[in-house]
């Protein structure tokens, strides 16, 4: 999203290196930098990679960013452009356009969050919809040897960026790609989950990228000097959301509007991406990519493909490969973490779907026919599928009892009364981490940060604030492909709590990779996790404290996937109430979190009721 992915993004736009291939981009290429106007007068600083070859005229394909289009100059290219998938643009003899969005970098103007997009504009009006379709008008009337259509991708926070492109809806505007897109800041994206404040992620990012930018600049804002190199040290000493606002200081606009709007507010329903995207005229094919164990925006690239299958009437496709936050863009991705895909699971992506996908729409080259609606890579199983629709028609939820003595097996669809309950204390003095070691990545491009979302999960099985449910030994596969439903029936000592329910799959004890160092035999892999503030479990607008003791329903739903169950191995269910330092902890106090004391924070009794509460699979048939 926009924290990790910044400074993984400014990695590979170093000076130049004169390899054999990223030379062929020099010789091949002409570079142009220049300032298009907008409609309101604002200039923005503009990329133009040219091909040499005269031969035909180029489509246009278009990267907005918040990021820096770095290198400046027009005698310095960027290394990075051959150390990712995307060189097949340079070698298709793609216009390849990289742009500082408003307020930016070199770009004039004031850069706003998540600009909402203003449906109905008046003449001067602006959003990143028109800065969109003002960029795409200079360059088709202004840039040589264009053949006149125009694509738009980005990753991330120009994922964000891709969207609103499509909603400009540019006459030559024929393909887009929003991928890992932001695309909802309080129910699933980067900074909130289901309104859990997502702390390390939104304090390790905006100490940096939120610091006002006078004027136009080519350097970049230095990031916080944090004190230790342990993660989650640091965060727990640091204390409550006052203490980490003093340490922000008074400068940085958007941490103030974290702050300040602590519930699902209009200020947030008016930044929700999905919420218009019944504007995108027909004409413009649409490619959501995501990655199934992406932490930062994976609830963004499913719900915004789903919205868009809903109240869009153009042609569009989903791609969920079993990646990381913007893994699919590297050469190589056959594995993650000590988990392995069996083959390039990146390299496939590029030549068989993003490449087609523009090609045909832009160049009129090839079939699309071969890209199928959903393409989704099934984990476990390793094998890409095609299906004609997502969620699959053939999938059906089918409940699982979270059950006396740690048992997780299937469960009538109603279960009327408890039978029994387990219990913990959650403690916010000694919060459950996410990673079972210290660890000095800040931001997402660490190595801890990436992997967690397919992590061992077995050091926080071993606490006892954290319940464990587990199915027999499997005796056939079980694949499932859809989302998750998390139905628990709880009740805490105390006004709120925070729920994190976490699907795990069990490997046999005698599993290993012939060709790993990792330690595999009965690896914990994390399929996937989700919070919950117990507060939002009615209204995400309306929050409601618990009444102390009493049973209450918790239910929410957790972003899809899709992973096969191999015969042999078992799935866990773990159950906590925090997940630290990714989230910040909860009170268990109905007060204002964002106000909260060092002293406000006080432990609760949980208990989950057995057999009333249940997970549903999406178990494909």
């Amino acid at each position: 999203m926009r924290k990790s992915i910044f400074w993984l993004m400014l990695l590979p736009l170093a000076v130049f290196a004169q390899s054999e291939d990223s030379a062929w981009i020099v010789n091949n290429y002409t570079k142009k930098e220049v300032y298009i106007p907008m409609r309101d007068g604002v200039k923005l600083f503009t990329s133009i990679y040219i091909p040499k070859d005269v031969s035909e005229k180029h489509p246009i394909i278009i990267s907005r960013t918040p990021y820096s289009c770095a290198p400046y100059g027009e005698n310095k290219f960027s290394a990075g452009f051959w150390r990712t998938q995307r060189s097949y643009f340079f070698r298709e003899n793609y216009i390849y356009v990289i742009q500082d969005v408003r307020g930016r970098w070199m770009s004039e103007g004031q850069f706003e969050d998540i600009r909402p997009y203003i449906p109905n504009k008046k003449p001067n009006q602006t959003d990143e919809a028109s800065d969109t379709y003002d960029a795409i008008e200079w360059l088709i009337n202004n840039v040589s040897g264009n053949n006149g259509k125009v694509g738009v991708f980005g990753t991330s926070y120009p994922g964000f960026y891709a969207t609103m492109a499509a909603l400009s809806n540019h006459p030559a505007l024929k393909a887009v790609s929003p991928q890992a897109p932001v695309t909802e800041w309080f129910l699933g994206d980067d900074f909130h989950h289901n309104g859990a404040f997502m702390l390390a992620d939104a304090f390790g990012f905006y100490t940096g990228f939120g610091k006002p930018r006078p004027a136009p600049t080519t350097i970049g804002p230095k990031g916080f000097p944090f004190p230790t190199k342990d993660n989650y040290d640091f965060y727990l000493r640091t204390g409550a959301l006052p203490n980490f606002t003093k340490l922000m200081g008074d400068s940085i606009l958007f941490w103030k509007d974290l702050m300040k709007h602590k519930d699902y507010d209009a200020f947030w329903q008016e930044r929700n991406a999905r919420k218009y995207v019944s504007d995108i005229n027909p004409g413009i094919a649409t490619l959501v990519v995501g990655g199934l164990y992406d932490a930062e925006d994976c609830y963004g690239a499913w719900n915004l493909y789903k919205a868009i299958e809903q109240k869009a009437k153009n042609n569009n496709r989903i791609v969920m490969g079993p990646w990381s936050h913007g893994q699919w863009g590297n050469i190589n991705a056959g594995s993650l973490g000590s988990v392995q895909w069996g083959s390039n699971t990146s390299d496939w992506f590029g030549k068989n779907i993003e490449l087609p996908f523009f090609n045909y729409y832009l160049k009129g080259k090839g079939s699309a026919d071969k890209i199928a609606e959903a393409s989704i890579f099934i984990s476990g199983e390793n094998q890409w599928h095609s299906f004609p629709q997502w969620p699959v028609a053939n999938m059906k939820m089918v409940p699982y009892a979270l059950g006396r003595n740690g048992s997780l097996q299937p469960a009538p669809a109603v279960v009327k009364t408890a039978n029994g309950f387990d219990e913990y204390i959650s403690d916010p003095s000694k919060p459950v981490p996410y990673v079972s070691d210290a660890y000095s990545s800040f931001n997402r491009s660490g190595r801890h940060a990436v992997e967690y979302m397919n992590g061992d999960q077995r050091f926080a099985a071993h606490r006892t604030d954290v319940l464990v449910y587990q199915s027999p030994v499997l005796e056939s596969d079980i694949t499932l492909a859809g989302p998750l439903v998390a139905d628990l029936l709880v009740s805490v000592s105390t006004t709120d709590a925070d729920f994190v329910v976490k699907l795990i799959d069990v490997f046999p004890d005698d599993f290993d990779y012939s060709n790993s160092a990792f330690l595999m035999n009965g690896y914990q892999m994390l399929i996937r996790g989700e919070i919950m503030r117990g507060r939002y479990r009615n209204s995400f607008e309306k929050p409601e404290a618990f009444v102390p003791n009493q049973p209450t329903r918790v239910k929410f739903t957790l972003p899809d996937i899709a992973h096969t169950f191999k015969k042999g191995h078992r799935m866990m269910v773990q159950v906590q109430s925090s997940w630290f330092p990714i989230a910040d902890r909860n009170p268990q106090q109905f007060v204002n979190i964002y106000e909260a004391k060092d002293s406000d924070f006080i432990k609760s009794r949980i208990r989950i009721y057995h057999d009333a509460s249940r997970i549903e699979l999406p178990v494909l048939q």
